[in-house]
């Protein structure tokens, strides 16, 4: 067998016992194979096909990271592929196709820590407003930026939404997120009053005879993608006189700065934002100590 079918084979095998044990999404697993793909193509370059990626080494694995960051890959990305060969490797240890694992004692890169970009709630008001909700599709916008907002759902979780997710009664989302991971998200008043209307009135005009259980549709009846719904937030962005640089989250980076900002708990934050570690959370803690500093210099007598 050549070594490009032997990459082959051993990919297959790590990506179903992830799937298997972590439940990992689909985008992740082609993630974890394209990084790991990638490494067993320049392996069998360097060694004139000779060598597959179980045959990679110590000085292998070192001088793959420094082409990559010759290359002027970013630091999170060779991070990521690191974490990749290091994920992969002790899979092969753990199945006895290696003796050594040639990732061991390669450390990541320190990563810059990037505050997220997000918006005033001036700003997010003006974004929410724009729409124009005579229209089916504006109503729908609506209800989409209303819910992104108060829920601080992803992207992907947001247009994959199905109608029966949405509990008016009890008020909350049932969402499904990394990992397959459930969490209960409260919507609000305002949003569910949106989500409501929207179901009532657009939703069946956009859907016209056809029929599906997703939340949010199409002018064609289709499913809504992230790609869609980011060009629609940059349209809205627009009209709302928002001049900035957006992001696919940046709502989602507003629904958490927000929440912060009027007292809410880092870990309450962590729950409803689906972080499976509080570290990921932390990225807010800015927002948080920013708070802490305006409440000294209110209330202490020498502040």
């Amino acid at each position: 067998m050549n070594p490009s079918d032997i990459n082959a084979k051993l990919l297959d095998e790590f990506t179903d016992t992830l799937w298997l044990e972590d439940g990992l999404s689909r985008n992740t697993l082609a993630s974890y194979r394209n990084d790991l793909w990638q490494l067993g193509e320049w392996l069998a370059k360097q060694s004139q096909g000779a060598r597959s990626l179980i045959e990679a080494t110590h000085a292998d694995l070192l001088a793959f990271l420094a082409n990559r960051v010759s290359s002027l890959a970013k630091a999170s990305t060779t991070s990521r592929e690191l974490s990749s060969m290091k994920r992969f490797y002790r899979f092969l240890l753990r199945q006895g196709k290696i003796r050594l694992d040639p990732s061991l004692n390669i450390n990541s890169p320190k990563l810059p820590r990037y505050l997220p970009e997000s918006l005033t709630e001036t700003e997010v008001e003006a974004l929410l407003s724009a729409p124009d909700i005579v229209q089916p599709l504006g109503l729908r916008d609506r209800a989409m930026l209303e819910m992104l907002y108060a829920t601080g759902l992803r992207v992907s979780e947001l247009v994959s939404l199905k109608v029966t997710q949405i509990s008016s009664d009890m008020g909350v989302v049932r969402v499904m997120g990394k990992g397959s991971k459930e969490r209960l998200v409260p919507l609000g008043e305002e949003a569910l009053y949106w989500i409501n209307d929207y179901v009532k009135k657009a939703r069946p005009a956009l859907l016209g005879n056809k029929a599906t259980d997703k939340l949010f549709v199409t002018a064609r009846s289709d499913s809504m993608t992230r790609q869609t719904f980011w060009y629609l937030i940059k349209r809205h962005a627009q009209q709302a006189g928002i001049i900035r640089s957006l992001s696919p989250h940046t709502l989602r980076h507003a629904f958490a700065t927000h929440l912060l900002n009027h007292g809410a708990d880092l870990r309450v934050v962590q729950l409803l934002l689906g972080h499976a570690d509080i570290s990921t959370t932390q990225i807010y803690t800015h927002v948080a100590r920013e708070r802490l500093k305006q409440l000294h210099a209110k209330h202490h007598p020498r502040g």
